[in-house]
């Protein structure tokens, strides 16, 4: 399926560039953390929180566009709820003024962003057969880590300059561009809606994924990475920012500053891990790709706050190769629930999938930060401090390399990457 007017690479590549675009707005508040806890008189629960918002309403939009996609086709969702995350992001940049503000406008900023995931991930794949569709989707994934990698660089150099305030103006300009470069990459790809024949009128799709096995657990491992992995994503550039403080006695800004630039370093990894484990994955097999990546990603966040004392060079590398495996089996979690549900089910699954993994995702950031105020209020040292929260995500992502391993226990993950499991 797709446009055969242009080869597979350009057209990916001109998607991969909207997604990054998109990005740019989903890290911004990250980065401005450690200025606009004090300024908005926060503590780290309800900065916490804030992100939390925003995970939620990207809950709600992954769970519509998934159903959505699956009446009204994938690239009209796309196209539309694209629209919707320009006029947010503006929005949130122009009018958040403190935690209440905050909450509501991050919220909805998550609302409408959901658009130009799921949706692109079923674009991906209808256009590539199951054999090229992990390193097309790791690449998709990846394009999104440089979005996120490219927010905190923005969000970094230009605060002392500008102040959070303008460098979330700039960053919140990336969903317009890439609904334009959506626009330009779309415009000659069709919308496919798959048929339901008489035979499937009375199916219930959301009944039909959650009596799949196969694709629960695909969906459960998803949902324990997902707490790990949004959770990182949220806390990083603070926890950088509290590191660079740590051992150069910085100011708050420059801190800042610092940190955001730092996790945009840390976050390169992100990038190679997506790629790499999308290209694993076809090569080795789904459930082999997702367990040692997730393995190793797990051992990393129970390992990471104990050393904030380290140089900051090593630290960033650590954070790097954190970034590499967390972020390394996303595009394996979905490249693998299309292979294991009917095409006429993706969104459906996909929307299941969002209910779970992202609903996980979003407490993550929160009870993160009510580990930081419970420390803190017991006056522990941060290497505890910093140590005991980033484990509060990694004894949950431990579960997610058990469920992978219950899955390449049954026959059906055989339907992976052409038998490879």
């Amino acid at each position: 399926m797709g446009d055969t007017s242009r080869g597979d690479g350009a057209w990916l590549l001109w998607l991969c560039a909207s997604r990054t675009s998109f990005a740019l707005i989903f890290t911004a508040y990250s980065a401005a953390i450690p200025l606009l806890k004090p300024e908005w008189g926060m503590s780290a629960g309800q900065t916490g929180m804030i992100q939390s918002a925003w995970h939620f309403g990207y809950l709600f939009s992954l769970v519509a566009v998934g159903f959505l996609a699956d009446r009204y086709g994938a690239k009209r969702v796309f196209l539309a709820s694209s629209i919707a995350a320009s006029i947010s992001a503006m929005i949130f940049a122009l009018f958040a003024e403190n935690f209440a503000s905050g909450v509501i406008l991050y919220g909805l900023t998550g609302l409408f962003s959901g658009g130009s995931y799921t949706p692109g991930l079923t674009l991906i794949a209808e256009r590539f057969q199951s054999g090229r569709r992990g390193r097309a989707m790791g690449f998709y994934l990846a394009a999104a880590a440089a979005g996120y990698a490219l927010a905190l660089v923005l969000t970094g150099v230009l605060t002392p300059l500008i102040g959070w305030r303008g460098a979330f103006i700039v960053n919140a300009a990336g969903p317009v561009l890439g609904t334009l470069l959506a626009l330009h990459a779309l415009r000659g790809t069709p919308n496919v809606v798959h048929p339901r024949g008489a035979e499937h009128a009375a199916e219930k799709p959301v009944g039909m994924i959650l009596a799949n096995k196969p694709a629960m657990l695909v969906t459960w491992a998803y949902t324990f990475h997902s707490w790990e992995m949004l959770g990182m994503k949220a806390w990083m550039p603070a926890f950088l920012s509290a590191a660079a403080a740590y051992s150069t006695g910085s100011s708050a800004t420059a801190a800042a500053s610092l940190g955001a630039g730092l996790a945009a370093i840390a976050y390169i990894g992100s990038m190679g891990g997506s790629v790499t484990g999308g290209w694993l994955s076809d090569r080795m097999g789904r459930t082999w790709t997702m367990m040692v990546l997730a393995t190793v990603s797990a051992g990393c966040s129970l390992a990471l706050g104990w050393l904030i004392g380290l140089p900051l060079w090593l630290l960033v590398v650590i954070c790097a190769f954190y970034s590499f495996t967390a972020v390394g089996d996303s595009s394996v979690f979905s490249t693998a629930i299309t292979e294991l549900v009917p095409p006429r089910h993706i969104g459906a699954a996909y929307s299941v999938r969002s209910v779970l993994g992202f609903g996980a995702g979003a407490v993550a950031p929160w009870v993160f930060g009510l580990v930081l105020d419970a420390a803190g209020a017991a006056e522990a040292s941060p290497v505890v401090t910093w140590g005991l929260a980033w484990c509060s995500l990694g004894v949950i992502a431990l579960l997610s390399p058990v469920a992978t391993w219950r899955l390449r226990q049954l026959p059906e993950s055989r339907q992976m990457a052409n038998g490879k499991r």
